[in-house]
């Protein structure tokens, strides 16, 4: 996949703790290390927000309406 430079601001204690993991052979470089942690942070993002939406959904009208689902499937099945 392509990939387009950006401009990346950071403070200094941020900078020294990213280039500590450089030194330390955990990443590659500096720009291994914040795609990679952008990366992660979208994935927990995504989650997050499957997660929010299933909180919104009632329990009782999922049971009833997968039971609805389940009768109509039942009545099709062919006899053995």
């Amino acid at each position: 996949m392509p990939k387009a430079k950006v401009a990346v601001t950071l403070d200094s204690s941020t900078l020294e703790r990213l280039d500590r993991l450089v030194e330390e052979a955990r990443f590659t470089n500096r720009s291994q290390a914040i795609e990679i942690a952008i990366e992660e942070k979208l994935e927990r993002l995504d989650r997050r927000r499957l997660a929010e939406e299933c909180a919104k959904l009632d329990p009782a009208s999922e049971k009833a309406l997968a039971e609805l689902g389940w009768e109509a499937d039942g009545a099709a099945w062919p006899e053995y």
